[in-house]
């Protein structure tokens, strides 16, 4: 059941929030053939070091889609305007796995340099994460563009934060595209990883 939580929250990412590109099955099938192949074995080789690992690739994947679709906006470091990047916001001050993106990167860029996106990285690695830990496996589309724009303001706003009441939830969820029953299944993802305790706790633990 667990696993079968981030099959679905990953298909969703998939099919309901936009991405700039035409995404197709196979789509390195020609001009990086072992893609695929490449990402695969280096999760199976380093993702049971980390079993939790796979919650937090999943959640990195569900944050960079929530602000301007699937994009690896979530990457970068800086952008020409200057302006914070989304990795500076609050939301995704506690997201790791950026190291393994980037490891799982430089392999792919050794086999084809400037191929394969970011966005697609992220992608096939959270997908493979699940299978790893003993989820189903899924075809996943590829062939998304990686984004050149990254704003702090914009993740700070739209990405749903852990205070949130169900009516801002809703709403964020809502310009997604997404409604309830998305929701539900979505914030199902702390099922297979940690939820952070950073705002108030509801009970007196120390009882």
């Amino acid at each position: 059941m667990i696993k079968m939580i981030g099959f679905i929250i990953l298909s969703l990412l998939a099919s309901s929030i936009p991405t700039q590109a035409q995404l197709q099955l196979g789509f390195y099938s020609k001009s990086c053939p072992k893609a695929e192949k490449i990402v695969q074995d280096f999760v199976n080789k380093h993702i049971h070091n980390a079993p939790s690992l796979a919650a937090t690739l999943i959640r990195m994947h569900f944050h960079d889609c929530f602000v301007r679709g699937c994009d690896a906006s979530i990457l970068l470091n800086s952008t020409s305007g200057g302006q914070a990047v989304e990795r500076q916001s609050v939301p995704n001050l506690s997201v790791r796995g950026y190291d393994f993106i980037d490891r799982v990167k430089s392999l792919l860029e050794a086999e084809c340099p400037g191929i394969v996106s970011c966005a697609d990285t992220i992608a096939l690695v959270a997908r493979d994460a699940i299978v790893a830990t003993g989820g189903p496996f899924w075809r996943v589309p590829t062939g998304r563009r990686d984004g050149l724009i990254s704003l702090q303001s914009e993740a700070n706003t739209q990405i749903p934060a852990p205070l949130d009441n169900f009516t801002t939830l809703v709403t964020r969820f809502d310009s997604k595209g997404l409604d309830i029953k998305d929701l539900v299944l979505l914030s199902g993802a702390h099922t297979i990883g940690i939820a952070h305790c950073s705002g108030p706790k509801p009970f007196n633990l120390s009882r």
